[in-house]
């Protein structure tokens, strides 16, 4: 079942201001928590309640929502959406300050609030077969945020230190022999506060943009296949800001006439029962094209594999190719002349 628009979910518009979001919140919150309502339903109600908030209430999470819906919201390099996905959302349940102490806490990279490296993304390329076995370039189309020209990422004219983490981008929090630090709340990890944001960025530090990048694919890449390809994922803000890395996943076709295992081809030929009994040359068009010449045996048994050496999938790591196997077919003809018939008599009298 499709997830509904968190923005339904809170009843408010999506041009709502945070503290709309936050009124929302706190209402629905209350009306559906499972201490104060016990009607069927009222729990799932809530968990879609607070997973909703979790996202809109941050800056980040809802522009990338904005743009990209849940995947953008909840994502993964390694995941099922195309964007990062952190540990925070296994907590959104607990609410308040635990679900961004986890998050803080147990999730890594760009998701523990380093507001200096932007996002990982993650793109499935279709490409062909010969194109996978052989290599090719690619020109693709990335939707991704770049640091903003107009303010060079500092996302206003008039920057101030924060107050409440006094310029380190963390805040504190003591309990017992327990001390642990999570991304501070009023500027976001940034350390510093904008005054007058940018008009063209909004205060963010980064615009959105569909960049075109060009992919090269090596030679023996096979379905599930990722390409890591640095500096060209999200661009956070600050001016210090620097781009997330981007993660191509080959997406192989299927051939009518190869199929593959690892760096090995294997096809099937079909041969005359004649040529069978007799042996002799055959050829086989290869995948680049060409015909390959080999021997099958006299007395070919139909099901018989021939091997040739180095006609496969080149290896990724450029150490030779793997071999291509031909599985013989011997073909029995299902209609005869009366002359062949009158031969087959003959040769059936020899046997």
């Amino acid at each position: 079942m499709a997830k509904k628009d968190y923005y339904e979910t809170l009843g408010v518009s999506r041009g709502a201001s945070d503290d709309e979001i936050k009124k929302a919140y706190k209402k629905l919150a209350l009306k559906y928590h499972p201490d104060k309502n016990k009607e069927e339903g009222a729990a799932d109600r809530f968990k879609e309640v607070n997973e909703a908030y979790q996202v809109l209430s941050d800056k980040q999470k809802r522009a990338q929502y904005d743009n990209f819906g849940h995947a953008g919201a909840g994502g993964s390099p390694f995941g099922r959406g195309g964007f990062r996905e952190g540990f925070g959302e296994g907590f959104g349940d607990l609410g308040g300050i635990f679900g961004d102490l986890f998050e803080d806490v147990f999730s890594s990279g760009a998701n523990r609030g380093d507001r200096s490296r932007g996002q990982d993304l993650i793109l499935d390329l279709a490409i062909s077969f010969e194109d996978a076995a052989f290599g090719c370039k690619k020109e693709v189309e990335i939707p991704r945020t770049a640091r903003c020209k107009k303010c060079g990422g500092r996302g206003g004219d008039k920057i101030i230190q924060c107050d409440q983490c006094r310029g380190t981008g963390k805040t504190g929090y003591s309990q017992g022999f327990f001390s642990i630090q999570q991304t501070c709340r009023g500027c976001g990890g940034r350390g510093e506060l904008i005054t007058e944001p940018c008009k063209k960025c909004r205060g963010e530090g980064v615009v959105r943009e569909n960049a075109k990048v060009t992919v090269t694919i090596p030679a023996g890449v096979d379905s599930g296949t990722r390409l890591r390809i640095r500096g060209e994922g999200q661009t956070a803000g600050g001016t210090g800001g620097t781009s997330g890395d981007l993660y191509i996943r080959c997406i192989v076709a299927e051939h009518h006439f190869f199929t593959r295992q690892g760096a090995d081809l294997l096809c099937n030929l079909n041969i005359n029962f004649i040529r069978a009994i007799k042996g002799g040359k055959v050829s086989v068009r290869s995948l680049a094209g060409d015909d390959i010449e080999f021997k099958v045996p006299n007395g070919t048994q139909s099901g018989s594999v021939m091997r040739i050496k180095d006609r496969g999938i080149p290896n990724m790591n450029g150490r030779g190719a793997g071999d291509l196997f031909v599985t013989i077919k011997v073909d029995i003809p299902k209609k005869l002349s009366s002359k062949q018939k009158k031969l087959i008599d003959e040769l059936e009298k020899e046997f």
